[in-house]
């Protein structure tokens, strides 16, 4: 394919994302927009202000921020050493394995959430922030095991080793070798667990209704006030770019 058709393709594909992004932006700020015009009647600061004119949206956003960053820690925590003891082919990989790691993804979220509130509310951390993350964890970590897997392999073994008979201990094999050489891995797990939290809602819903989240508080405006709802998701988004952005960077800086 010739430079100049690479360049058309990779516009093109470029304008078919942008494209509802633009239209979400100016639904955000169409104070009135009728049909069936092009373009809005009125621009205005309507969808934010009645998005944050209480403390239900900012409440929201605070709680989605601490529930994804902390589900992301715990899913990378316990990923981990499964990770390596399934890359390391100190299991058997075999398809079972892999069938119940990936389970709790063949189930709709509100009906995990629904199963896992019935044993919260034993535990006396229903609606609570703490039942919430333990929910999403519940997604994010299939997730997280299954991406840092393919980082770990033989030449990450070999390159263990080779530190071990240099005298470096765990602790320095893991700073010098085995984080640096699954830099691009758990930087990849690490986005796609937050996305995976950060997104949760029917689970969210189910365990934590009293609790809201960014998705719970944004769903009901979208057939009631579709400027709301536009200013709502462009609110929802900004944490995700921000995260794709950095994770670009990220890629990009020499270790």
């Amino acid at each position: 394919m010739s430079e100049r058709r690479t360049r058309l393709l990779v516009g093109v594909l470029a304008a078919l994302f942008i494209a509802p992004l633009m239209v979400l932006l100016v639904q955000a700020f169409a104070d009135s927009w009728r049909a069936p015009g092009v373009l809005p009647d009125q621009l205005g600061w309507r969808g934010f202000e009645v998005a944050f004119g209480s403390a239900r949206a900012g409440d929201a956003l605070v709680n989605s921020l601490l529930v994804a960053f902390a589900a992301t820690a715990i899913s990378l925590v316990l990923g981990w050493p499964a990770a390596r003891v399934l890359g390391m082919r100190r299991l058997p990989r075999n398809g079972f394995v892999f069938l119940l790691i990936g389970l709790p993804l063949l189930m709709p979220p509100y009906l995990a959430g629904f199963g896992l509130t019935e044993w919260f509310i034993r535990l006396g951390i229903d609606d609570s922030l703490a039942g919430i993350v333990l929910a999403h964890v519940t997604f994010a970590l299939p997730y997280a095991i299954l991406i840092l897997l393919s980082g770990f392999n033989r030449e990450v073994e070999a390159l263990e080793e080779m530190a071990a008979t240099t005298g470096a201990g765990p602790a320095r094999r893991l700073a010098w070798v085995t984080l640096p050489a699954l830099r691009p891995t758990l930087i990849a797990a690490a986005l796609l667990s937050f996305l995976v939290s950060w997104s949760q809602y029917g689970t969210s819903l189910a365990v934590g209704a009293g609790r809201p989240t960014l998705p719970i508080v944004m769903l009901p405006f979208i057939q009631t006030d579709p400027e709301v709802a536009a200013a709502l998701a462009l609110v929802f988004l900004a944490p995700c770019i921000v995260a794709l952005a950095f994770v670009a960077r990220l890629q990009r800086t020499p270790l």
